[in-house]
């Protein structure tokens, strides 16, 4: 059966999202020759064109579209057994580290249900070291994908779940985050048309695949920001009724009447055998 090295994968992948050898070879650290050599030599053994090359640069043929999608994910998987084995070997040997999970959670939601889960999951015989890992919606879908998280609280509409085993955990309604002294934040309720156009309190954007959505509002990095910006009366943003937890002085939550109700899950890759994993779920669904 034919079979493709990492090494060989990390190169293709790199000249069909560089689209060009020259960048491809920078970006590996290697000189452009042999980068070009072991591109042919993989088509060879397929036995299939994967690119096609002309004085303007370099484009995939289907099947490299092919493996362009399934290189990154086997790549995903190979990075992501590694890390997980890693963590999960400090449970060898009585007397030993314990093993760890990480858990990735989005900032600024389910505080109330994190902090529960933590504290219950504490008090378990033979429980794992929990590292609480913060990010952003699309980089908890990443993060279980390429093993830098074990474990993630997600949120629908907001996340997907495809490819991931899940348990529902919590349903909630959501809120507009305004600057206190505005106008709306007397008001017992708003719609999503109340606050999507009011005039210099534009909606803050936040990046998603390294992309900020078209809009007046400003690009937002982190929670922190977020924070300062509302309270300075430059934006509004929307949240999860948790995210009430880390609200400001300067800030007031109003509930909002018509946005779709954020369902709360615990994610984790479907493929996983983790006991440790295991028994925190087992508490999650008790909660």
């Amino acid at each position: 059966m034919d079979t493709v090295e990492t090494r060989e994968l990390r190169y293709f992948l790199a000249v069909a999202e560089e689209l060009h050898f020259g960048r491809a070879a920078e970006r590996l650290g290697m000189a452009q020759p042999p980068l070009s050599r072991a591109i042919q030599q993989l088509e060879r053994r397929l036995g299939v064109s994967l690119l096609k090359r002309n004085r303007r640069g370099v484009t995939l043929t289907g099947a490299g579209e092919v493996l362009l999608h399934e290189g990154r994910a086997a790549l995903d998987a190979a990075t992501a057994a590694v890390r997980r084995t890693r963590r999960a070997g400090g449970a060898d040997g009585p007397g030993g580290p314990r093993s760890r999970l990480v858990l990735a959670v989005k900032a600024g939601a389910s505080h109330e249900l994190l902090h529960k889960l933590l504290d219950a999951y504490a008090a378990e015989p033979d429980a794992a070291e929990i590292e609480v890992l913060p990010s952003s919606t699309c980089e908890q879908e990443e993060m279980l994908r390429d093993g830098r998280a074990d474990v993630a609280l997600m949120h629908k509409p907001f996340n997907s779940l495809a490819g991931f085993d899940s348990e529902e955990l919590m349903t909630e309604g959501q809120i507009a985050v305004l600057p206190a002294g505005h106008p709306l934040a007397a008001r017992k309720a708003l719609s999503l048309a109340d606050v999507s156009d009011v005039p210099g309190l534009p909606l803050a954007r936040w990046s998603r695949h390294g992309v900020y959505p078209p809009g007046p509002g400003p690009e937002i990095r982190d929670q922190t920001q977020l924070a300062q910006l509302i309270a300075l009366g430059r934006t509004v943003a929307v949240f999860p009724d948790s995210a009430r937890a880390w609200l400001w002085a300067e800030h007031t939550a109003v509930p909002l009447t018509d946005a779709p109700p954020v369902v709360t899950h615990i994610a984790w890759p479907a493929h996983s055998r983790s006991l440790a994993l295991a028994g925190l779920i087992r508490t999650a669904t008790r909660l």
